[in-house]
């Protein structure tokens, strides 16, 4: 059965076309309008709003963290610094990628891992003799995407200025509507873009909150 986001309270009534698409086992909204003009104007110009929950969440933690993800990704991890994240792929034995997506650094010994697909078990079948635990968190982590000339200017009114000095690919920790949420300066628009990662519980507070900033 599909599930719906924890931003589906919020999304659905915006849905004018009931333009729903399959995303990871999710409905989300594929487009709030009858034609996608608008939308695509107010990234370019403006800053728009997507839930990209369905995405796969993985956290890493434990000693062997760092040597375990140089095992499974491409990118070098032992240079990936504390709140920086690594866009990456992975590859099977054979050197075929196999999917791609964001490595954040959350501690020395815990990371964050997003996918478009399913990698659990793939994770798990490569843990052997690594000392660190691989934890599927995607339901219990919502995420959104704000993209566009204007996110910036949005989060800081909505963090108390917690983004100004966050670059390209790096994270930070702020309050929005009281909830602790991990802001990333990442996104797949090509413009300025940040993505805002929350628990489930507290995914509607986050939304309104960003509303009521933009």
């Amino acid at each position: 059965m599909l599930r719906t986001t924890p931003f589906h309270a919020r999304t659905g009534p915006l849905c004018q076309p009931q333009n729903w698409r399959r995303w990871a086992g999710y409905v989300t909204a594929g487009s709030y309008e009858l034609t996608h003009d608008r939308e695509y104007h107010a990234i370019r110009s403006s800053a728009a709003l997507f839930d990209i929950s369905p995405l796969f969440k993985y956290e890493i933690r434990g000693p062997d963290a760092v040597r375990f993800l140089d095992r499974v990704v491409t990118r070098d991890v032992s240079k990936c610094q504390l709140d920086q994240v690594l866009y990456t792929p992975w590859c099977d034995e054979f050197g075929k990628v196999m999917d791609d997506g964001t490595l954040s650094r959350l501690s020395d010994d815990a990371f964050i891992l997003t996918s478009a697909e399913p990698n659990l078990r793939w994770l798990l079948d490569n843990v052997l003799g690594f000392k660190v635990t691989v934890e599927d968190v995607s339901d219990s982590v919502a995420a959104l995407s704000l993209q566009g000339p204007n996110a910036r200017a949005i989060l800081n009114r909505a963090t108390d200025g917690a983004v100004d000095d966050v670059r390209f690919f790096r994270q930070t920790r702020a309050l929005i509507s009281g909830t602790d949420v991990r802001i990333t300066r990442t996104g797949y628009t090509g413009d300025l873009g940040y993505e805002i990662w929350v628990g489930a519980a507290h995914a509607e507070p986050t939304w309104d909150g960003l509303i009521v900033a933009g």
